[in-house]
This record gives structure tokens, C-alpha cells and sequence, in this order.
């Protein structure tokens, strides 16, 4: 009797979750076809979570030259892409004035290409080592032709998960100012959460108390992007015996996400990189409107041990949005629509 009232419960969150997606998005499934690019891997943060991040000194250490980076930028062009998506480490030697030098090099090679780069994380230490306001820093960026800033380097926003999981990461209130800055000089930005490691229900309502209340403030948030914590090779994995999180748990997760940002922010992604293309499919009955991106190249899960690789083309994404009996369409960064591409007719019919 438990067992089918939870059972009926879960269905009843399911089918909440769909109905709010198909109220603020539609039935349409998008995604963006765009490239990852990590400059460099060398940071100094360390955060137990991570297995990207390598001392300067390390073997594994490496640093893109100028060359390199215009050819990841041509492939992504003659790909199709219409983003780079660009992040690192963070990087001692690195200035404000390297940080420009990424985002110029990329623009020289593609001046369509719409660049979203640079995590709070990174902007906070270019502030930090320039002297500038955030402002300031925001308005020499977008100069050098930033387009959107990732929300990324918020995993929990509670200081006392941070404080657990990465002690030398950014506080909240830190994240929560470069965000607004962002948002402030016309950037907009997306949200995430990384969920499934040491957080409690309640720090995770209080990460979507901290989302929802920026938007309110700013409506600058594009969308919000649940990540599953990847524990296969990481210190936070090891020291405290975590271990993926299950697909039922990621798809509740995902309802609960989208049901408590209630009408706040009007596209909710699936990770396909941390969850797998088959139960991102699945999570576009939980509430999904998004497949995030093609990605070409992903370093941050996969040295985690993520297994559902590093990149998908677009066909593969269409085929997922179809098999959800859903119409796929790609999109820009920014949401606008590119390319629609409705269910054949006989998928339709089916």
C-alpha cells in the first residue's frame, strides 16, 4: 500500500513537472550546437569534487597556445556552431589581460560565433588580480566580444556545502554579486546546481531559494541546468564513499528542480553528458524543454569518470527529442530559434 502511494506521488510530481514545462516552453525540444573549449587545466582551487583541475607542475597539466585554439575554433565553424562555450581553471599566472586575449582570438577567427565563457568562479579572480570593479571587468570582456556568462562554479549555493566540498571556492554572496554584474552589463547568463554528493533536501532548497530571487531581481537567467555529481575519480567520491546517483533519483530530482523554480526561469536542461542521452530522453517527460549542447569536446565529467562521452550530433539530439514524440528545434545560446526540425511523418503518426 506504501509502495503504490509513493509510487502514485512520484507520477503525480512527474505530470506536474511536464504540465509547468509545457506551459512556460512548449512542446518544442531545443538545443545549441556549439564546441567546449578548456584553455587550460592548471587551477589552484582544488576543490574535492573535480578532476579536471591539475597543479602547474603536473604532468597532466597542459595550456592551449594561440594556434591550437583557433583550430578548436575553425572546427567548431565548420561544424556548424553557432557557440563556444570556454572555461579553465584557474590559473596563477593568468591576468585580466590573458582572459581578453582568449576571448579576441576566438572573435578574429569567427566574428559570428557567440561566445559564452568564463565561469563566476573565473571572473571573481580576474577581479580579483586587475583591481577593477565588476563593472569595469564585465565592460572590458564584452569589448573583447563575450556574449553570456555560464552559471557554472555554483554546485551548492549554501556556504556550508561549499564549505564542505571546495573551502576555496567563491562564497555565495560572491557568486551572487558576478552574476548580477553579468546580468547589470547586458550578459545574460545560465543557472546550475550540481546535486547527488554531501547535500542535504534542504541545502538544495535553499540553492533554488538563492536562483529564484535572482531572477526576480534581474530576469537575466536564461536557464537552469541540473548536474548529477560524477564520483568515479574524484577525492570527494573516494573520501566519502559516494556513488552515482540513480537514474530514478535523477529524474525526481529534475521534476523537483523545475517545480520549485515554479514560473522563475522557462527552460530547464538535461545533462546528456552526466546522465546519458537515454535517460536525458527520458527526463523530457520530468520537465525538460532543453538538450543542452553538442559540446564536440567535454573535459570536466569525463575526468571525473563520466562514460556517456564527450560529444552528440545534432541528428542524435533530434532523434531523442522525436522518440519523446516531441518536435526538436535548434537553437542560440540565447534561446532564439535556428533550424526547426518536426517529427517525420510517420513518427508523428506513430
Amino acid at each position: 500500500m506504501f509502495a503504490e502511494t509513493r509510487a502514485e506521488a512520484v507520477e503525480a510530481m512527474r505530470v506536474a513537472a511536464d504540465e509547468l514545462r509545457a506551459e512556460l516552453a512548449g512542446e518544442t525540444v531545443t538545443f545549441v550546437v556549439n564546441r567546449n573549449v578548456n584553455v587550460s587545466n592548471v587551477c589552484v582551487v582544488g576543490c574535492a569534487f573535480c578532476g579536471f583541475g591539475q597543479g602547474r607542475r603536473s604532468p597532466d597539466a597542459y595550456q592551449h597556445d594561440e594556434q591550437e585554439l583557433r583550430a578548436r575554433v575553425r572546427d567548431a565553424v565548420a561544424y556548424g556552431a553557432s557557440e563556444i562555450c570556454m572555461q579553465s581553471g584557474i590559473h596563477p599566472d593568468w591576468r585580466l589581460e590573458e582572459y581578453l586575449r582568449w576571448l579576441e582570438i576566438v572573435k578574429d577567427e569567427a566574428p559570428e560565433i557567440h561566445l559564452h565563457a568564463y565561469s563566476p568562479m573565473e571572473i571573481a579572480h580576474m577581479q580579483d588580480v586587475s583591481g577593477l570593479s565588476l563593472a569595469e571587468v564585465f565592460a572590458r570582456l564584452r569589448e573583447a566580444g563575450l556574449g553570456s556568462t555560464p552559471g557554472t562554479a555554483a554546485e551548492v549555493l549554501h556556504d556550508g556545502v561549499r564549505e564542505r566540498i571546495s573551502p576555496n571556492k567563491l562564497p555565495v554572496a560572491r557568486w551572487v554579486e558576478v552574476i548580477e554584474a553579468s546580468h547589470a552589463a547586458g550578459l545574460r547568463s545560465t543557472s546550475t546546481v550540481m546535486y547527488g554528493h554531501v547535500e542535504e533536501p534542504w541545502e538544495l532548497a535553499e540553492h533554488i531559494r538563492v536562483i529564484r530571487e535572482l531572477q526576480e531581481r534581474t530576469g537575466g537567467i536564461t536557464e537552469f541546468v541540473p548536474l548529477s555529481f560524477i564520483p568515479f575519480m574524484t577525492l570527494l567520491g573516494r573520501t566519502h564513499g559516494v556513488e552515482e546517483i540513480s537514474r530514478d533519483e535523477m529524474l525526481k530530482h529534475t521534476a523537483v528542480f523545475r517545480l520549485a523554480l515554479g514560473r522563475s526561469i522557462r527552460n530547464v536542461q538535461a545533462s546528456w553528458v552526466k546522465m546519458g542521452l537515454e535517460t536525458a530522453t527520458e527526463s523530457l517527460r520530468w520537465g525538460v524543454n532543453d538538450l543542452g549542447g553538442t559540446l564536440m569536446e567535454e573535459s570536466i565529467s569525463r575526468l571525473a569518470g563520466s562514460y556517456h562521452g564527450v560529444k552528440l550530433d545534432p541528428p542524435e539530439l533530434i532523434a531523442a527529442a522525436h522518440a519523446a514524440g516531441r518536435p526538436a528545434a535548434e537553437r542560440t545560446t540565447l534561446y532564439d530559434l535556428r533550424r526547426d526540425h518536426p517529427p517525420a511523418a510517420s513518427t508523428a503518426a506513430a
